[in-house]
C-alpha cells in the first residue's frame, strides 16, 4: 500500500517554529509621555521613535498651545489639555528682546540684576503654566479615570517642567526622567553630593578649577538658584502637592524618587562629579551618522571648493539676533572665502554677501557630518553641542541664556570652542574669532579628540537609554538602584544630629567633672572655714 503522507508540511512547520524561537521577544509596553516643548521635544521624540520601533505603545499629554508637539502622529496617540494661560507665541521673542537689551546695557551690576529679574519672572511664569496644566488634568475626573484604566507601565517625562513628575506620583507609576535640568537647577544637584568647591553653579561661568574668589562667587550663584526654587518656582509645585497628596511632600522629593535618570550628558562633555547608580548617561543619543543632503543644499556645499562651509544656527527659539548684530555678522561672512549656511528667520541683513545662504531650517546634524563643514557658529544648546562633538566640528559660541554659556564653557575648557559675548559683539571681534577657529588647527584637533572619546564606548547611548526604559517596565521600577537618602530630613542627611550628639556627650562629661570638682572644692573650703 502506497504511503501518501508528505513530510514537507512538517519541515515548514519546524522551520517556522525555529525562526519564531530565534526572533527576539518583544513585549509591548504602554508608556505615558509628558514632554516639554521646544528643543526638549526634539530629543524626547528621538527616544519615542526608537521605542516605537521596539513595538511600544505611547500616549503623549500635550498642551493645546504647544508649538512642536503635534496632536496627531504615527508614533503616539495624544491627550490635548486646553491651556488657560496668557502665554502666547510671541512670549519668547519678547523675552529674548528684553534679554538683548539688558545684556547690551552699560553698567555690569545693573545689567546683571535686570537679567536675573527677567529670568526669574519668566521661569516662574512657565512653571506656573505647567502646574496649571497638571491641576486641570487632576480636576478632570473622567480623564483621571481614563489614565488609571489605561494601565500604563511607566511615565517618561522631562522634569525641566515637573508637571509630569507630579502626575506620575499621583498615578503611582514608575518614573523615568529624560533629564538635564530640574526646577531647582542642574539634575545632579538633587541626586548626588554637589561640593561647591569644584562643581560650578549654573550661570556662574566657572570651570571645575576655581580660585578662592570664584568659589565665593560660586556660592552666591548657588544662593540665586536656592532663592529661585524656594520663592519663585517651588511654591507653584508645593500648592499642587498640598492639594492632591495626603502625605506631606515637595517637588524635589518627588523628583528624587524617580527610578531611572536618563542624563543628557556624558563625561566627555561634563566636568567629573559624584553621581548615583540609577543615572544612565546618554549624551549625544540623538546623534546619527549623516544622511545625504537635499540636492540643492549638496550643490551649494560642494561649490565651496577647498575652503569649505561654515554653519550658523541659534536654536529653535531664536529666529534672529538684533538687526545691527546681524549686519555685523553678515559683513564678516561676506569677507570670507568659505560658503555660509545661516538659519535666519528675521529681516534679510543689509550686508549679506553672495557666499551666504539664508535658510528657515537646516538638517543640522547631517550638515555637521559633512566633510566640507569647517566651523559651527552656535548658541550653545545641549543638542547642538552634542552634535558638534559627535561629528568633530569646532564651535564659535554666542550664548544667549539658560545653560548655553555653561555648555560652551565645557567645550572651551577642552580647547574645542571659543565664546563671544553678545554685549560686545561687533565685526572686528567676530572676524578675529571666526578666523581663529578656521585657521588654528588646535580647535579642530581637540574637538576630534572629544569625538573619538564619545564614540569609544561599549554601547550606543540611545541603546542604553532604551534598555533602561524597558528594564523599568520589566521589573515594575528600579528601587534597588535608587538611594533612599531623599527620605531623610536635612539634619539627618548632613548628620547634624549625630555631630550634635557626639559633641554633647563629651561636653556633658566635661560639665559633670567640673561640677564634681566644684562640689568638692566647695566642701573643702567649708570644712576649713569651720
Amino acid at each position: 500500500m502506497k504511503n501518501h503522507f508528505s513530510w514537507k508540511p512538517l519541515v515548514v512547520v519546524e522551520v517556522a517554529v525555529i525562526l519564531l524561537i530565534a526572533l527576539p521577544s518583544c513585549n509591548s509596553g504602554n508608556i505615558l509621555v509628558v514632554p516639554v516643548d521646544g528643543s526638549h521635544w526634539v530629543n524626547m521624540k528621538v527616544l519615542m521613535e526608537e521605542l516605537h520601533l521596539k513595538g511600544h505603545i505611547m500616549t503623549v499629554i500635550r498642551g493645546s498651545n504647544t508649538m512642536y508637539i503635534a496632536e496627531k502622529s504615527p508614533l503616539y496617540t495624544s491627550i490635548t489639555i486646553p491651556i488657560r494661560t496668557h502665554l502666547t507665541e510671541d512670549f519668547f521673542p519678547k523675552f529674548l528682546k528684553n534679554v538683548f537689551e539688558v545684556q547690551r546695557g552699560d553698567k555690569y551690576l545693573i545689567k546683571f540684576l535686570k537679567f536675573q529679574k527677567e529670568l526669574l519672572f519668566m521661569m516662574s511664569e512657565i512653571h506656573c503654566y505647567s502646574c496649571q496644566m497638571v491641576s486641570d488634568i487632576l480636576e478632570n475626573t473622567e480623564l483621571v479615570k481614563k489614565l488609571k484604566e489605561a494601565q500604563y507601565d511607566l511615565v517618561l517625562t522631562d522634569p525641566a517642567l515637573a508637571g509630569g513628575v507630579v502626575l506620575a506620583h499621583y498615578l503611582k507609576l514608575p518614573l523615568v526622567l529624560n533629564v538635564r535640568w530640574i526646577p531647582s537647577g542642574e539634575g545632579h544637584s538633587a541626586l548626588a553630593p554637589t561640593p561647591l568647591s569644584y562643581i560650578p553653579s549654573p550661570g556662574s561661568g566657572f570651570s571645575d578649577r576655581m580660585s578662592f574668589t570664584e568659589r565665593v562667587i560660586n556660592i552666591l550663584y548657588c544662593g540665586i538658584t536656592v532663592f529661585q526654587q524656594r520663592f519663585m518656582i517651588g511654591p507653584h509645585y508645593q500648592a499642587l502637592c498640598d492639594r492632591y497628596f495626603e502625605s506631606s511632600c515637595d517637588i524635589e522629593t518627588l523628583i528624587q524618587s524617580a527610578d531611572i535618570w536618563l542624563m543628557r550628558a556624558d563625561f566627555v562633555f561634563e566636568f567629573p562629579r559624584p553621581t548615583m547608580p540609577n543615572v544612565v548617561y546618554m549624551g549625544g543619543f540623538q546623534c546619527k551618522p549623516p544622511k545625504a543632503l537635499p540636492e540643492d543644499l549638496e550643490e551649494f556645499v560642494q561649490s565651496s571648493g577647498e575652503h569649505g562651509v561654515i554653519l550658523m544656527s541659534l536654536g529653535t527659539f531664536v529666529d534672529s539676533l538684533p538687526s545691527d548684530i546681524c549686519d555685523e555678522i553678515a559683513f564678516v561672512f561676506a569677507t570670507l572665502p568659505q560658503k555660509v549656511i545661516w538659519r535666519h528667520l528675521g529681516n534679510r541683513p543689509s550686508m549679506l554677501g553672495n557666499n551666504t545662504l539664508l535658510v528657515n531650517w537646516m538638517p543640522q546634524s547631517d550638515l555637521l557630518g559633512h566633510s566640507k563643514v569647517k566651523a559651527f557658529v552656535a548658541h550653545g544648546g545641549t543638542n547642538g553641542v552634542q552634535e558638534a562633538i559627535y561629528h568633530g566640528v569646532p564651535v564659535l559660541g554666542i550664548p544667549l541664556l539658560f545653560d548655553q554659556y555653561d555648555n560652551l564653557l565645557r567645550l572651551k575648557e577642552k580647547g574645542a570652542a571659543k565664546i563671544l559675548d553678545i554685549a560686545t559683539l561687533e565685526r572686528g571681534i567676530f572676524s578675529s574669532a571666526i578666523l581663529e577657529i578656521l585657521h588654528n588647527p588646535s580647535y579642530r584637533l581637540n574637538m576630534q579628540r572629544l569625538s573619538r572619546l564619545h564614540h569609544d564606548q561599549p554601547n550606543k547611548p540611545l541603546d542604553s537609554a532604551i534598555f533602561w526604559i524597558e528594564y523599568v517596565m520589566r521589573h515594575k521600577g528600579a528601587a534597588h538602584l535608587r538611594s533612599e537618602s531623599y527620605k531623610l530630613p536635612w539634619y539627618a542627611y548632613h548628620s547634624v544630629d549625630v555631630i550634635a550628639t557626639l559633641l554633647a556627650v563629651p561636653l556633658l562629661l566635661l560639665l559633670t567633672i567640673i561640677g564634681v570638682i566644684r562640689y568638692f572644692c566647695h566642701r573643702v573650703c567649708k570644712i576649713k572655714s569651720e
